[in-house]
């Protein structure tokens, strides 16, 4: 048995982490659920009980914790991630932090296991995690050239202020979330512009990506991140070109037996996946695979996952199941 923490435990993505939490088959001594003062004293369930929201201040991790699961923003994680660890309990962190440092895990468990030099380990960006896990398997058959990421990101992305601003945009509202309406609008534009004409997002997508797959400086990859006006499950038309030759019927083999993936890809009958589809699942849906007539050996894929679920609380719950299995062997 396990004692677990929830940290950010109130908001969009907390809330299904503990949701989440309770679906699994982890055995839960005892949970902690925590959040800025506003929130303390609310009470939320847990696999049918009631727990009271406790404030998280520095001496909230003098207690018997096994796990402390945050999503309650970088600069959180930053102050409080540290002072868990030295604790010795396991962080899993949703925000980007800590992703990038050199002696932190960044884990999707259907592409790479946690080498654990420090008890931090980062969940990847949303887009990055359902687009690693069809290209995990491909890189391992064929070897990666060169990825173009093309996103179509929901609202529920950005939180309730984004959902929001959705809805509101239906009744001619001005947005509060977004620089323009998101309401029948698509914004070429997620997270602060850089120096270099990418946004942040599309930085992350790219970074990311190497890391997770280990990939050198000889694998190109770029990306572009849009905000799209649906509630949830974001998609991701990827371009990739493969070292070694392969061809359609290849590919849809080898993503039809990966681990964590739906394929949905006979166009013809209309059966590809949709937002609507993958909303409420932890799998990847993968589908429309055909070869790029405009380039050698490159295929397109299409890829839609549920980014609060799978872009977020599923996955730092799957972490923490990995990490218990491994115990029982």
């Amino acid at each position: 048995m396990a004692n677990f923490a929830i940290v950010g435990a109130t908001g969009l993505v907390g809330t299904k982490m503990i949701e989440r939490l309770g679906e699994s088959k982890l055995r839960v001594d005892n949970i902690y659920l925590m959040a800025s003062a506003r929130s303390a004293g609310k009470v939320l369930q847990f696999r049918g009980q009631d727990v009271i929201v406790e404030e998280l201040n520095e001496g909230s991790f003098d207690k018997e914790i096994d796990y402390a699961i945050f999503s309650a923003g970088g600069d959180t994680s930053r102050k409080f991630a540290p002072i868990a660890e030295s604790k010795g309990i396991i962080v899993i962190d949703n925000s980007s932090a800590w992703r990038m440092e050199e002696d932190i895990d960044l884990i999707v468990p259907e592409c790479n296991e946690p080498l654990l030099k420090r008890k931090i380990i980062a969940n990847p960006n949303c887009s990055t995690i359902q687009s690693v896990v069809p290209l995990k398997p491909l890189a391992d058959a064929f070897g990666l050239d060169r990825v173009a990421y093309t996103t179509y990101q929901a609202v529920s992305g950005s939180g309730k202020g984004g959902i929001d601003d959705l809805l509101n945009g239906q009744d001619g509202k001005e947005p509060k979330k977004y620089p323009h309406p998101i309401y029948n609008n698509v914004l070429p534009h997620i997270d602060v512009f850089l120096d270099n004409g990418y946004t942040k997002e599309e930085m992350k997508m790219i970074d990311e990506t190497k890391k997770i797959l280990s990939l050198g400086e000889d694998v190109k990859i770029t990306a572009t991140c849009v905000r799209v006006p649906v509630l949830n499950s974001h998609s991701v038309d990827i371009n990739v070109t493969f070292k070694k030759e392969t061809s359609v019927e290849e590919i849809r083999e080898i993503l039809k037996n990966a681990p964590g993936l739906v394929l949905l890809d006979k166009p013809q009958e209309n059966i590809y996946p949709t937002p609507l589809d993958a909303s409420g699942h932890d799998e990847v849906y993968v589908g429309r695979i055909r070869k790029d007539i405009s380039q050698d050996n490159s295929f397109y894929i299409w890829c839609v996952a549920d980014n609060i679920r799978k872009g977020a609380a599923s996955n730092a719950i799957q972490i923490a199941e990995m990490l218990e299995a491994k115990k029982q062997v």
